[in-house]
């Protein structure tokens, strides 16, 4: 069942001004290690801090809180799954939250889908509540 679902849509122009103006600074205050290695490692490095500032977003409006009520930017980070499909890995008030409203015996799954084509980049992150593992339904 999904008990969440968020969007977001960035201008990387933005970001890249962002950046330019405030750096270390920026980066530190928004983007966790893993999504700073990420990025840097990449070609692209502006369009892909646009679609994980883009998913931070997209994921505190499928908590249901905005960036409010115990929610922080690094309280959510874009991960790889092995696959290499992206998902989110919340700490702190983040967590909390989606602690809160996962029903009981039930764990959550977070799905995120990345896409950028210049100058924009979009996230959308669905959460669902699925049957914890050794529940039988």
């Amino acid at each position: 069942m999904i008990i969440g679902l968020g969007s977001d849509i960035v201008d990387v122009r933005r970001i890249a001004d962002v950046i330019d103006r405030h750096g270390e600074r920026f980066l530190d205050r928004i983007f966790t290690a893993t999504e700073r290695s990420k990025a840097e490692g990449r070609a692209n490095t502006v369009e892909t801090y646009a679609k994980r500032f883009a998913a931070k977003e997209a994921c505190s409006k499928a908590l249901g809180t905005g960036l409010r009520r115990g929610v922080f930017w690094r309280d959510m980070g874009v991960v790889n799954l092995l696959g290499g499909r992206p998902t989110m890995k919340l700490t702190g008030g983040a967590l909390t939250r989606l602690q809160a409203i996962t029903p009981p015996g039930c764990e959550a799954r977070i799905d995120v889908s990345l896409t950028d084509e210049g100058p924009t980049a979009q996230a959308i992150v669905i959460i669902s509540a699925v049957p914890a593992r050794g529940e039988i339904r």
